[in-house]
């Protein structure tokens, strides 16, 4: 039900985003859902149109019968993140592969800048980073020290280590990241009387 509420609520705000003359010149983060397999070439094409984009890409090790081979796989399989004034979506609707923008009720719904300017600085310092089922309750935890500083996620342990786990809503994918136990504090509950 909350959820429901939740989206309601950003569609609205959405709404009157679009509606805001200024919110078609402001240049914002927006999830491009591709097609599947097609966000290196997504990644592409925009660069090649010059629209800023940023595919987040993990290393992993695929086996085959006679060899191993180490590849480069999208953090968030299906979706390339594009910054653009929403009156220049057509130059990414327009690219082959490029399904949609994420949003609600059809109108596309920008991405918490701040989060994916964080994620990017985090990532070009090169931490070591892989796909991780979305999570929507846990305990939220809040990243005090280092490259991800200001980021809230959810903390998991993996074999005697702590695993960040960041959740990005609007896509419902999540990505977990090593950390230190002390770079983290717990985030406040508010508690209703």
């Amino acid at each position: 039900m909350t959820t429901t509420a939740s989206a309601c609520t950003n569609a609205l705000c959405v709404a009157e985003e679009i509606a805001n003359p200024t919110a078609q010149t402001e240049q914002h983060w927006y999830a491009a859902y591709t097609c599947a397999q097609h966000e290196k070439r997504v990644a592409q094409q925009l660069g090649q149109r010059e629209v800023e984009c940023f595919l987040p890409l993990y290393s992993a090790v695929h086996r085959w019968k006679d060899r191993r081979v180490r590849v480069e796989l999208p953090l968030f399989p299906g979706y390339v993140f594009v910054r653009l004034a929403l009156q220049d979506r057509l130059h990414v609707l327009q690219v082959p592969s490029v399904v949609r923008l994420v949003g609600f009720g059809g109108l596309p719904a920008a991405l918490p800048d701040d989060q994916v300017e964080i994620l990017r600085s985090g990532l070009a310092d090169r931490l070591h980073a892989e796909p991780h089922p979305f999570l929507a309750v846990g305990r939220g935890v809040r990243i005090v020290r280092g490259p991800l500083a200001g980021l809230e996620g959810i903390l998991r342990r993996k074999k005697n280590s702590l695993r960040f786990v960041v959740s990005v809503e609007l896509i419902q994918r999540s990505v977990a990241v090593d950390v230190d136990a002390a770079d983290v504090q717990p985030l406040h509950v508010s508690k209703n009387l």
